[in-house]
This record gives C-alpha cells, structure tokens and sequence, in this order.
C-alpha cells in the first residue's frame, strides 16, 4: 500500500517574527530531544516503551515524562456555539486539523468517523479544526460525510498556534492524540492509516 501524503504545508505569513522564531525554536528543540533517546519506528508496536519518530517522520510518539501540555481551545463550532476543549478533560483526546479543499482529508475522514465510533463510551473524544476556510463550508463538508465529532471553525489557522510549545503543525491534515492529562502524546502528519491511529489510540488511553 502507498504512502499517503500530506495535503499541503501550513503557511506562516500570517504569524510574526516573535511567534516565527517560538514555532523554530519548538521544531529544534524537539528534534534534538528525538535524536538524543527517541528509537526509530514505523509503527505504535512500541509505543509504550518510550518516545519514537516513525521512519519517515510522519508520526511523533512523546514519551509520558517529555510531554507537555496541550493548548486550550476555545471559539465556535461549525454551528456557531461556542465550545471549550476543556469539556472532554479527563479524556483522551483525538484532534484532526482539516479543511474541505485538502483531498488527504477527504480520503481520511470515513476512517476517523469509524474510529469515532469504535472507540465511543471508551474515554476517547473526537475533534475536528477545520481550518482557511468559512464555518459554512466546513459544514457543508461535516454534513455531507455525516460526521459523528464536532469541530471548531479557524478560517485563520490561530488556533495551530499553540500546539508550537510542544508539536507545531506544519501540514494539513495532522492528527493529534492528548492523553487524559491534558498532554500532546501524538502528532501524526499525514492522511490517517486506521490501523496506526488505533494503536495510537488505543495505546495512549492504556496509560490510564
């Protein structure tokens, strides 16, 4: 089976340079802890064992004591009410940052609503952050895939922002999973391969 490949990078036009130089410092710093006692993977097989980067870098595992908190995500859904990521603490938390014009995204989706549903009343929430692109459109797209998740509207990508303190998103789509402290335990840059996210998932809610 091929590859699949991210849609496209995220643009940082929008950003200034103060912000810049935090994501480029983040990217560093991360890279540097990964190559110093991260092994190798291109699975979750041993995921539990310590932090890994998969082989062709499109999955970042962090280890439990290197996390770091994941960002609190506040705004509107694609129905104009507000919601708070905060509502699912307790969870593990599976976010998927995608946008109705990127094609990865719309090859994945199916799979993460069945990943939604298989993993409903297990301690597992699905998000969404549909992203460079009207509330309208997103829900166009959430409706005509039937969506089980909710997802917020970020037509500006502000949102992105704070996940540069632990694992900045540079490409579309990315997944990440957020253990059930409220900590980034996975970032996957990639059209979802189902049987990696659920061993992802499923491996970060045996923690508990």
């Amino acid at each position: 089976m091929s590859t699949p490949s991210a849609c496209c990078a995220l643009p940082t036009r929008r950003l200034d340079r103060r912000t810049r130089r935090r994501l480029t410092a983040a990217s560093l710093a991360l890279a540097l802890i990964a190559t110093l006692g991260a092994c190798s993977s291109s699975t979750a097989t041993d995921a539990t064992e310590g932090g890994y980067i998969s082989g062709d870098g499109s999955i970042t595992f962090v280890a439990p004591s290197e996390r770091r908190s994941a960002p609190a995500l506040e705004g509107l859904d694609l129905d104009g009410a507000t919601m708070d990521s905060g509502q699912f603490s307790g969870q593990v938390l599976v976010i998927n940052i995608w946008g109705s014009w990127c094609p990865p995204c719309r090859k994945e989706t199916p799979d993460l609503i069945s990943l939604a549903e298989e993993f409903s009343g297990q301690g597992v929430q699905f998000l969404g952050i549909a992203i460079r692109e009207s509330a309208t459109a997103s829900r166009a797209f959430a409706e005509n895939f039937g969506m089980n998740y909710p997802s917020l509207s970020d037509p500006g990508g502000e949102m992105l922002i704070g996940f540069s303190e632990s694992l900045p998103a540079v490409a579309v789509p990315t997944t990440y999973i957020i253990d059930a402290a409220g900590r980034v335990a996975v970032r996957y840059m990639d059209q979802v391969d189902p049987s990696t996210l659920r061993e992802l998932i499923a491996d970060v809610r045996g923690e508990r």
